[in-house]
C-alpha cells in the first residue's frame, strides 16, 4: 500500500507539472486559429454571397466581434469549467463530439500499435540474433519501405487488394456493416462492446472492418519499432550478463527471451509511446480513406471549414493524452526495470 501511495503521489506531481505545458497548448493553438486564413463566419453564412448583415450576426455568435485578448479570456475561463465550445459544423458540443469519437481512435490506434508490436519484437530480435544476414537486410527493406510509403498510398493499395481483387475484406465504409446491429455502447470499443454482451455476429464484423485501417497504420509504426528492437538487443547480447549466462549452460531461447530481451525493452518503451501518440493525432489520412469516424478526421473537417473550437479541442486533447502517454510509459518501465521508479 505504501508503494501504491508513492505511485500515486508521485503521478499527481507529474500531473500538475504538466499543467503549464497544457496552458501553452491552448494559448498557442487559439492563437495560430486567428492568424490562419479565412473567415468561419463566411462560411457558415452560406457561402461568399451571404449578406454582411447575416455574417456580423454569426461573428457575434461566434465571439469573433470582440478583441483577440478578450477572445482568449473567454475561452481559457470557458477551459476553466470544462467547456470546450460548440461546432459550428456539427451544432453539437465540441467535448460532446469528442467523446463520441475518441474511442473510435483508440480501437484504431491501439489495434494498429499491438499488430506492430506483435511483428516488430520477433523481427528486431531476428534480425540481431543474425546480424548482415538475408533476415537482417529483409528486416531492413521491409522497414524502409513502411517509412517511406504514406499511410494513404498503403491504405488504398491494401483496399485494391483485399477488398477489390481478393474480397477478404468488407467494403472501407466505417466501423460496422450497415446490415449489423450495433451492440450496446458500454466503453465505446465495439470488440469489447460486442464481446461484453456476447455479440459475437457484431464483434466479428467490427473486426472484419478494423483489421484493414489496422494493419494500415501498423505498417507505418513497424519501422521505428523493429529497428529500435534490433538496436537494442545487439547492445545487451554483448553484455557481460549474457556471455556469463551463456557460460553457465543456459538455453540460448532463455537467455534471449528472458534475460535480453528484459534489458533491451527499455528503449523499446519509449519510442512505443512516441509512437502511439503520433499515431493517434497523425492516423487522419487512414480514417479519411477508410471512412472511420475518428477524432481526427473530426478535426480536419473543422480545420477545413475554418471552425475553430474543434480544432482547439483536439489539440488540447492530444497533448492531454500525450502526458498520460508517459505517465503510463514510466511506469511500464518500473515493470520492465525495477531498478526504475516513477520518480
Amino acid at each position: 500500500m505504501a508503494v501504491l501511495r508513492s505511485i500515486g503521489r508521485r503521478l499527481w506531481q507529474r500531473l500538475l507539472a504538466s499543467l503549464p505545458a497544457l496552458f501553452g497548448v491552448a494559448v498557442f493553438t487559439f492563437l495560430l486559429m486567428r492568424v490562419l486564413p479565412g473567415d468561419p463566419a463566411v462560411f457558415f453564412a452560406s457561402g461568399p454571397n451571404a449578406g454582411q448583415e447575416e455574417i456580423e450576426q454569426i461573428r457575434r455568435e461566434m465571439g469573433l466581434d470582440k478583441p483577440i485578448p478578450v477572445q482568449l479570456v473567454n475561452y481559457l475561463a470557458d477551459l476553466a469549467q470544462g467547456n470546450l465550445g460548440r461546432s459550428m459544423s456539427t451544432g453539437q458540443p465540441v467535448a460532446a463530439d469528442l467523446e463520441r469519437r475518441l474511442p473510435a481512435s483508440l480501437e484504431l490506434t491501439l489495434c494498429a500499435l499491438i499488430l506492430a508490436l506483435s511483428l516488430a519484437l520477433p523481427l528486431g530480435i531476428l534480425a540481431a540474433l543474425r546480424p548482415n544476414s538475408l533476415i537482417d537486410h529483409g528486416v531492413r527493406l521491409l522497414c524502409t519501405l513502411g517509412v517511406c510509403m504514406p499511410t494513404f498510398v498503403s491504405g488504398l493499395l491494401l483496399i485494391f487488394a483485399f477488398y477489390y481483387l481478393l474480397g477478404w475484406a468488407p467494403d472501407p465504409t466505417g466501423r460496422l456493416d450497415v446490415f449489423v446491429s450495433t451492440p450496446p455502447e458500454v466503453t465505446g470499443f465495439l470488440l469489447v462492446d460486442a464481446a461484453l454482451v456476447g455479440d459475437w455476429e457484431a464483434w466479428i464484423a467490427a473486426a472484419s472492418q478494423l483489421w484493414l485501417p489496422a494493419a494500415t497504420m501498423a505498417l507505418f509504426v513497424l519501422a521505428p519499432l523493429a529497428r529500435m528492437t534490433r538496436a537494442s538487443m545487439l547492445a545487451v547480447l554483448t553484455s557481460d550478463f549474457i556471455r556469463t549466462g551463456e557460460a553457465l549452460g543456459l538455453s540460448r531461447r532463455r537467455v534471449v527471451l528472458v534475460y535480453a530481451l528484459r534489458n533491451a525493452l527499455l528503449p523499446v518503451i519509449t519510442i512505443m509511446g512516441i509512437v502511439f501518440s503520433t499515431m493517434l493525432g497523425a492516423n487522419v489520412l487512414v480514417e479519411k480513406v477508410f471512412s472511420w469516424p475518428g477524432v481526427a478526421s473530426y478535426a480536419l473537417d473543422a480545420l477545413l471549414a475554418s471552425d475553430y473550437a474543434p480544432v482547439q479541442g483536439f489539440v488540447l486533447l492530444m497533448a492531454m493524452i500525450f502526458v498520460m502517454v508517459n505517465l503510463v510509459i514510466d511506469v511500464l518501465y518500473g515493470l520492465a526495470d525495477p531498478r526504475v521508479t516513477v520518480g
